[in-house]
């Protein structure tokens, strides 16, 4: 048990800190949609992630650094152009649509790619989720399985409940005034976390 409550403890850690993932579940939330999918597809994406860095994937991308570099440059290129996406919805929305109803409703298709884009195109994942977790899960000799759990029900835990708990901001995102600045906020955030990427030696 103690390899459980390890690996659940390193990843609330590593998840709890604010990223574009975060926020692209958030708004899902609040606009209740498709908020069970995106749930779904970070937290299978971050297990898959967990699973290879704890049984060899750390491995792989030591002897393979090139393979961070490239996604070190697809995401700020990413994060770039939704951030951008973001601030034009902030200053040219009309302000008449409220949640669900947005203009920038997208279709199932268009939030699952976005979703995967946030999740695998951002070197964090692979320095921290992969690398960290996989690194750590090696003092765990004979109990990777527990820690590997640990890990994984913590992503499972915070994504449903960041994702569904949103609604409860439901009442104060019904005034279209507040989409505009909630978009204006992640905007900002996007181009600063690029920015950040942008800094970070790979």
């Amino acid at each position: 048990m103690d390899a459980f409550w390890a690996g659940i403890t390193l990843g609330f850690s590593l998840i709890l800190a604010i990223g574009s993932q975060n926020a692209f579940v958030l708004k899902q939330g609040l606009k209740q949609q498709y908020v069970f999918s995106v749930c779904a597809v970070c937290a299978l994406s971050d297990a898959i992630l967990i699973i290879l860095g704890v049984y060899g994937m750390a491995t792989i991308l030591s002897l393979a650094p090139q393979f961070s570099l490239y996604a070190k440059y697809f995401g700020v290129t990413f994060l770039f152009i939704y951030g951008a996406k973001n601030l034009r919805s902030a200053i040219w929305h009309s302000g008449s649509s409220l949640i669900g109803e947005g203009a920038d409703n997208l279709s199932f298709t268009k939030v699952i790619l976005t979703c995967l884009a946030f999740t695998w195109l951002n070197p964090h994942v692979y320095l921290d989720t992969v690398l960290l977790i996989g690194s750590i899960s090696t003092s765990y000799a004979g109990q990777q399985l527990f820690f590997t759990l640990g890990a994984v029900m913590a992503s499972f835990i915070f994504f449903f409940m960041l994702g569904f708990g949103a609604k409860l901001l439901t009442p104060i995102f019904s005034k279209p005034i507040y989409w505009r600045v909630l978009d204006g906020i992640i905007g900002v955030f996007m181009f600063f976390i690029a920015y950040k990427l942008m800094l970070l030696e790979i």
